[in-house]
């Protein structure tokens, strides 16, 4: 979604509280494809600070579709949006080293929402999803997801210095 911000950008003191939807589906990052599975309209406060500073502030709730890190199953993941930026309204066109991300969704005075939104997606998202803490992944032999069957796979890798003795040791065990 594009705001068009030119009468906010050009008039001193002025307020203005949006009512702003995601257009985005998904969420694409170099670590994958998550599709969106809900995302509602939230209010986005934009001010503008003594004509040099442009503010933005609103909160937003995103759930995503993610694969549990262990068992690869779906996981509804639910972000807590805390939107809080302050950008320079600079009118010469120069643009200051610490301000070099808002080119990604300042273009002019058009605020590309998604973009935004992308930003503070990046910066939330959880480092481990699992389905449940007592996940046990799947099974490194035949790949069964291990909460849901129990294979007859040996769950321990032998040390391959101790594989000999492992040998002899299934010789004589009993069936």
């Amino acid at each position: 979604m594009i705001l068009e911000l030119f009468t906010l950008c050009t008039n001193e003191g002025r307020e203005e509280e949006k009512e702003v939807c995601l257009t985005m589906d998904v969420f694409q990052s170099k670590i994958g494809v998550f599709p969106i599975i809900k995302k509602e309209p939230f209010m986005l406060h934009l001010s503008n600070i003594e004509n040099k500073r442009l503010l933005m502030q609103g909160t937003a709730d995103v759930t995503f579709s993610v694969p549990c890190d262990r068992c690869l199953a779906d996981v509804p993941v639910t972000l807590h949006l805390v939107i809080d930026k302050e950008l320079p309204l600079e009118k010469d066109g120069a643009t200051s080293q610490d301000h070099l991300g808002q080119a990604e969704y300042m273009d002019g005075y058009q605020l590309d929402v998604d973009q935004l939104v992308y930003g503070e997606i990046l910066l939330a998202w959880p480092t481990k999803v699992l389905c449940k803490e007592s996940c046990k992944g799947i099974c490194s032999h035949c790949g069964a997801n291990r909460n849901e069957t129990s294979c007859g796979c040996l769950q321990v890798a032998p040390d391959p210095r101790m594989a000999a003795f492992q040998d002899v040791f299934n010789k004589f065990k009993e069936v």
